[in-house]
Formats: C-alpha cells, sequence, structure tokens
C-alpha cells in the first residue's frame, strides 16, 4: 500500500541506463523503485547514455508507457560516461527531492517512506543509507553489510578518508547539489566529489542505519576498480581535497599511498582491502541498523 503524500513530499527517482546493464536486472532494478515501494515516486528520470541493444529499447518503451508509473527518458546518442548523464538527469525532475538507484541494484519496499519524511523533517540535503551485498550466488537479504557514519558530525569526521555515503542510496536537495556544480566527470569517484563540494557548501547531511538497498556485487566489480586511470582519479580529488583544506598534508600523503596500493592490487587483495579496512572503518553507530534488516 502506498503511504499518503501527506508523510511526504514530491519526489523523483533518477536512474542511468547504458547499453552494458542487463535487460532482467535493470527491470527488477525499476520495479524495486517505484511499484515495489511503500512510498511511490511521483516520476522516474531514465537518463541514457547512449545506444541500446533490443532488449534495453523494449525495456525503455515500456517505461514510456508508463508500465512503471509516470516516467521521462533521456536519450544520448553517444556513451559520454556516468557523471554527464547523471548531471542531465539532475536537471530534469520537476521535484526538488532526487533519489538514486542503479540499474542492478534492488531497492526495499520501506526505502522511500524513510527518506523521504526524514529529508523533509530534519531539512536535510544529503540522506544516504547503508546496503546489503547480493550476486548470482548469494540472495538478497544475506549478503556482507556496507554501512556509513550516521551524523553529521561523523559524516564530516569519515569524508576525508573515504566517501561517507553509498550512491545507490542517496536522497538529495537537486537545487543544494546543483549550486555547487552537480556531478562532474572523475572516474568512479564523481559522487565522492559532490559530497566534498555540498559538504563544503554547508549542506545538511545524515545517513538512516537502516538496510535501504541490495546492491549486486558481481566477480569483475573489484577487478573494474583497479587501474592506473583510477589511480589518477584517485590522485586528482586529493590533490582538491587538500587545496579545499578538507585534508593536510599528512593525511593527504598517506590517503595517495594507501589508494596507490589498492588500485595496483589484483582484484582479490582489493575485495580483502575493502573489507578491513572501508567498512571496519565506518563508526560502530553506523551498524546499529543491522537488526532492523529482515
Amino acid at each position: 500500500m502506498t503511504i499518503a503524500r501527506s508523510h511526504g513530499a514530491p519526489f523523483s527517482v533518477l536512474m542511468p541506463l547504458w547499453g552494458g546493464d542487463d535487460p532482467a536486472w535493470a527491470e527488477r532494478a525499476i520495479t524495486s523503485a517505484t511499484l515495489s515501494q511503500q512510498l511511490r515516486p511521483d516520476v522516474l528520470i531514465l537518463s541514457i547514455d547512449g545506444p541500446l541493444p533490443s532488449p534495453l529499447e523494449a525495456l525503455v518503451e515500456r517505461v514510456e508507457a508508463k508500465e512503471f508509473g509516470p516516467a521521462r527518458v533521456l536519450r544520448h546518442q553517444t556513451h559520454r560516461g556516468i557523471a554527464p548523464t547523471l548531471q542531465d538527469g539532475l536537471g530534469a525532475p520537476p521535484t526538488e527531492i532526487v533519489a538514486r538507484a542503479d540499474a542492478d541494484d534492488i531497492c526495499r519496499p520501506e526505502r522511500f517512506a524513510l527518506q523521504i519524511p526524514r529529508m523533509v523533517r530534519d531539512e536535510l540535503d544529503l540522506l544516504g543509507g547503508a546496503m546489503r551485498e547480493f550476486s548470482d550466488r548469494v540472495r538478497p537479504g544475506s549478503g556482507p553489510l556496507r554501512a556509513r557514519p550516521l551524523s553529521q558530525h561523523e559524516i564530516e569526521a569519515y569524508l576525508p578518508h573515504h566517501s561517507p555515503f553509498h550512491h545507490p542510496t542517496v536522497v538529495l536537495r537537486r537545487s543544494t547539489a546543483l549550486a555547487v556544480g552537480g556531478y562532474r566527470d572523475l572516474p568512479l569517484l564523481e559522487d565522492y566529489w559532490l559530497w566534498e563540494r555540498m559538504m563544503l557548501g554547508g549542506a545538511r547531511m545524515a545517513n538512516l542505519p537502516q538496510v535501504l538497498v541490495d546492491y549486486r556485487v558481481d566477480d569483475a566489480l573489484f577487478a573494474r576498480r583497479g587501474g592506473l586511470r583510477l589511480l589518477a582519479s584517485d590522485l586528482r580529488l586529493q590533490r582538491m581535497m587538500l587545496k579545499d583544506g578538507v585534508t593536510g598534508p599528512a593525511l593527504c600523503l598517506r590517503n595517495v599511498v594507501l589508494r596507490a596500493g589498492y588500485r595496483l592490487a589484483p582484484g582479490w587483495a582489493r575485495r580483502l582491502g575493502y573489507r578491513r579496512f572501508v567498512e571496519t572503518g565506518s563508526d560502530a553507530s553506523s551498524r546499529s541498523g543491522e537488526s532492523t534488516d529482515g
């Protein structure tokens, strides 16, 4: 049953789609972010990055036919990357509140019923939550937990070290995000850079302890997160954070050394390093919602 609108506010869901997405996964993701929600979005913004194969085109046609509820499809003829795709989508919604969702993850049915009222009540600019990993071998709800610090103070203390939000769980105010430039191209780190600029712009931020999204982790995920191109992104962001005063020289150097080791390590070692140094580095209070994960 859809929760009455008086408990929330108008909001949109922004989802990017490109030719490499799996049609079955994308359909499940779209359904989870629209029809399956206790509090349904006012509109789905599907931002398409380049040409699509026929199975995905068929799915987009169903979206355009409003099979999943009110929707707007943004098409781009060439593959440009995630940052411009999201930036175009961020400028399109008719609502101030925009929720992010990805085409291979699953939103929990209670996600927006938890997030939208909290955004309104506390006048937040950025609100995320926890995720649980799943894969073809690990069913949703049973994989490793990914949590982040909850309060503004904890988030600001955590941000110089790691990204304090899980991007697929985020709900944001589009005016606040656009005021600091929105999504800018920085491979794999476009979201982290946006969080940093929003923090410096005075954004009010929080994370919920509850698991809001089941996050797909395939065998190639950690392999894709290595290499010199992504190390270059790390170095660029670290330089900007040092220039902005978010980090000092010692922390900047430490971050660069750790990230160089992470990006250049084999995929299996990168997986272990993430579990050991990122997830266990989150404040213990961020894990208090684990008991609410059904």
